[in-house]
């Protein structure tokens, strides 16, 4: 049975745990498996990575690419308030909207 979580693609999003704590970036990818997610933030938990040669134009080397943070590490940032809240459902005529917890706001 899929989860469903409550962050989704080009959310604003601020990490709450981690080395990156208190960053603030968009979300690029979500990673949906059995029983977790995983976020990937632009600008966010960045590693290096060795790149291997792939032609004699293509330049290899260390890269810093941006590697994935549990979804439970992250938390979503209100456009009104603009502080991490969680997310609430309000059902509008026949839509199902995510709306702030705090202000009321739809996300």
């Amino acid at each position: 049975m899929a989860v469903k979580y409550k962050i989704h693609k080009d959310d604003n999003v601020e990490i709450v745990a981690g080395k990156d704590k208190g960053k603030r970036g968009t979300v690029v990818r979500v990673i949906r498996k059995e029983n977790t997610a995983k976020v990937i933030v632009s600008g966010a938990n960045l590693v290096k990575k060795a790149i291997k040669r792939r032609s004699q134009q293509d330049a290899g080397g260390i890269a810093e690419v941006e590697a994935p943070l549990d979804i439970s590490n992250v938390m979503l940032v209100c456009k009104k308030c603009g502080r991490p809240v969680k997310a609430g459902y309000k059902i509008d005529g026949d839509k199902k909207i995510r709306v702030c917890r705090k202000c009321g706001e739809a996300l």
